[in-house]
């Protein structure tokens, strides 16, 4: 087969622009008539691997027709976006140039003149479909049944009534292409799942869940080994050659809903220094490499949180039980003793296999209101035997605060949600996730923790799943510049090896003025996207030479694989023995962590984008107050102080002529008025559609 393959694109290479006939072809490779249809498979073979494209008869060499094999990796109502192979490029593909490819399809792409600065393609042919699966509310119109896709072109796709298999008009389900068209709206489908009412967020949740492969359920064999760990639980022989930290005052600090509890703390301060304990789950000890479990979190890659909902790493039997530092139990550790100097500068550390017993479940709320003094007797109590150390590790953490500014690590604001909902599981509350010292002491002391692992790691040159942050592209920078130009505070460019430093001055420097949220938004927009890689790259953002994650084993795949590395090395095994077992896993497992967390990212946004909108569809109507968030060619996003982001559209906009600069604002031609990112507005809610997650704002003119 091979020598097959290697004599046709010899053949079809040298006919360049011109091809082959098919009976040109049989001639030259003296072809019989009992081989061709084995000729035929090859061909099929290499047109599916986009090596050839058939056309009219001719057979050609897609390179000398120059084009791209490529796959769809994502299909919006009017464009869609490919991946070339291998070297995964990202095309922009306009609707019209789709030719009803789906996501997951194998397609060869013709470069075309673009209108940015991204490149631009149409689809000249599809070569292998993917699974052909979408998500989409069922409508009937004229007694023709049809599947809305909730992103896949504007057209509803047809399916016959007999194929519905149960479901009813308005309905959130996933569908699956049966018969494909040259369009979106040529295709014919067959609903394969239901979720119920398309307009409750719940639903529409399930049904972005399902479309992206993540499984809410574990496989039995998963479940049953699970299961036996949990009711197995602590032997004696688990607790040879640990640390026994079980007198020491530990305890943890999480939010009040939190279940899956796999960090704790403890701190002791000295005459020269502070030596502070960070007790991490010691889930390496039950998830065994390769074992059934660590397979399956290898393939799950992170928890995924949104609203009231998790779907765990781990089954609930490790993450909410034998793993889980929850208060009064004896847990197993692997618990990082750094020491630090009255400076808060790390320098000693040391990891070792712990066993604690964590003296109370400590609630960032409730730590808050005892720093701040408005605790109540209740609090009080229960605070009691870890108070002391709780202001100890206050005093520490503002000092690795104050480092971590002085260092220049950009202070970049983002704004989180937190999503209430009742007993029907529907949304009736949406809140801004408040921070206090509290989130900002633990986050301090686990910075400190990954460092440290990042740097255990590099010192002993072993395989290691680090945490990396490159710096900004040369492209991103100029159009940071650009804005900072804009807005008058740069004289001189940014230049492509600017250091962190930098770009927290100019933070500070605009922190608390009406222009802090458009450079805070093109700042981060001009950042690279942190990821996991096997190469000790360090961390743009914190500033850091060295960073890994360490501190969440229950909910995240790389921290479980740096906890294995560490452990071996406190076993004492030799560094070409660890070299050996992981080097390859390594590379694989940062590549399948950083595509794990980017999915796990783009479904939390969704989920919460769904619960949003079923929020807002009850406030049709009313008006609000809100902040211009960002700009785009097709409207203004204005997010509400609850965090609620809705669009006014271009054609919404107040009457006149505007002029977008593409970067920042609308500027009305006539009056003068414009409409930049920053600015206060109010609002009023016009529609707000569930299953898109989409919501509708008009500005509120003044006098109307």
């Amino acid at each position: 087969m091979n020598e097959w393959i290697s004599k046709v694109t010899v053949w079809v290479t040298k006919a360049g622009k011109s091809g082959l006939a098919w009976k040109d072809l049989c001639h030259k490779l003296k072809i019989k008539n009992k081989q061709k249809d084995r000729l035929r498979s090859v061909l099929a073979e290499m047109a599916e691997q986009g090596q050839i494209i058939e056309r009219k008869n001719r057979i050609y060499a897609v390179s000398a027709l120059k084009l791209i094999p490529a796959q769809i990796t994502r299909v919006n109502k009017t464009f869609g976006f490919a991946k070339t192979l291998p070297d995964e490029t990202e095309y922009f593909i306009p609707g019209k140039f789709l030719m009803g490819a789906m996501p997951q399809d194998k397609v060869l792409l013709k470069k075309i003149k673009g209108r940015g600065t991204s490149p631009e393609g149409e689809v000249v042919q599809v070569t292998a479909y993917g699974p052909g699966e979408f998500t989409g509310n069922v409508a009937c119109e004229n007694g023709n049944w049809f599947v809305r896709p909730d992103t896949m072109g504007k057209q509803p796709i047809f399916v016959r009534e007999k194929d519905l298999n149960g479901s009813s008009k308005g309905d959130k389900v996933m569908a699956r292409i049966t018969r494909r068209g040259k369009r979106h709206s040529e295709h014919q489908a067959t609903v394969v799942a239901s979720y119920g009412d398309s307009e409750t967020a719940y639903s529409c949740a399930l049904a972005a869940l399902d479309l992206s492969g993540v499984a809410i359920e574990f496989p039995y064999e998963v479940i049953d080994k699970a299961r036996y760990l949990q009711k197995r639980g602590l032997k004696s022989r688990d607790l040879e050659g640990r640390t026994d930290f079980r007198g020491d005052i530990v305890f943890t600090i999480d939010g009040a809903d939190s279940k899956d509890l796999d960090d704790a703390v403890s701190l002791e301060k000295y005459e020269d220094c502070y030596v502070l304990g960070v007790h991490i789950a010691d889930v390496s000890h039950y998830v065994k490499y390769k074992g059934e479990i660590d397979t399956e979190a290898f393939y799950r890659g992170t928890s995924i949180y949104y609203a009231n909902q998790v779907i765990p790493m781990l089954p609930k039997e490790l993450s909410n039980g034998i793993c889980s530092l929850n208060p009064g139990e004896e847990r197993l550790t692997l618990s990082a003793i750094l020491t630090l100097d009255l400076e808060g500068q790390l320098i000693d550390f040391d990891f070792r296999k712990g066993v604690i017993c964590s003296k109370v479940k400590g609630v960032y709320s409730e730590i808050n209101d005892l720093f701040a003094g408005t605790a109540g007797t209740q609090i009080e109590e229960k605070y009691a035997e870890v108070k002391e150390k709780l202001f100890l590790m206050k005093e520490l953490a503002e000092i690795l605060s104050g480092n971590k500014r002085r260092r220049g690590a950009p202070a970049l604001e983002t704004s989180e949600s937190k999503i209430l909902v009742d007993e029907n599981q529907k949304a009736v509350e949406i809140l801004p996730r408040q921070t206090g010292i509290a989130e900002e002491l633990i986050e301090d002391f686990m910075l400190t923790a990954n460092e440290a692992a990042a740097t255990a790691g590099k010192m002993k040159d072993v395989p290691f799943v680090y945490r990396v942050h490159e710096p900004p592209s040369p492209e991103k920078l100029e159009q940071l510049n650009m804005t900072l130009r804009i807005l008058g505070l740069q004289t001189r460019g940014l230049s492509p090896n600017v250091k962190p430093k930098a770009l927290a001055e100019i933070l500070e420097k605009v922190k608390g003025k009406e222009i802090a949220p458009i450079v805070n938004i093109q700042m981060l927009r001009a950042m690279s996207k942190a990821k996991y890689s096997e190469s000790p790259l360090g961390h743009y953002g914190l500033a850091l030479e060295n960073y890994a994650h360490f501190t969440s084993p229950i909910r995240r795949y790389p921290d479980l694989m740096v906890h294995r590395v560490l452990t071996d090395l406190i076993a004492g095994e030799a560094v070409e023995e660890i070299r050996r077992r992981y080097a390859k896993y390594v590379v694989k497992a940062s590549k399948q962590a950083t595509q794990t967390e980017i999915n796990a990212m783009k479904l939390e946004r969704d989920c919460e984008d769904f619960y949003k909108a079923e929020y807002m569809k009850d406030r049709i109507g009313e008006e609000f107050d809100g902040i211009i968030s960002s700009v785009a060619s097709h409207g203004i996003y204005v997010e509400l102080p609850n965090t609620v982001e809705g669009l006014v559209r271009v054609e919404d906009l107040p009457n006149g002529e505007y002029d977008f600069d593409e970067v920042m604002s609308y500027r009305n031609r006539y009056t003068g008025e414009s409409y930049r990112i920053g600015q206060k507005v109010r609002v009023r809610c016009t529609a707000a559609q569930v299953s898109s997650g989409n919501i509708d704002f008009v500005f509120v003119e003044e006098g109307v």
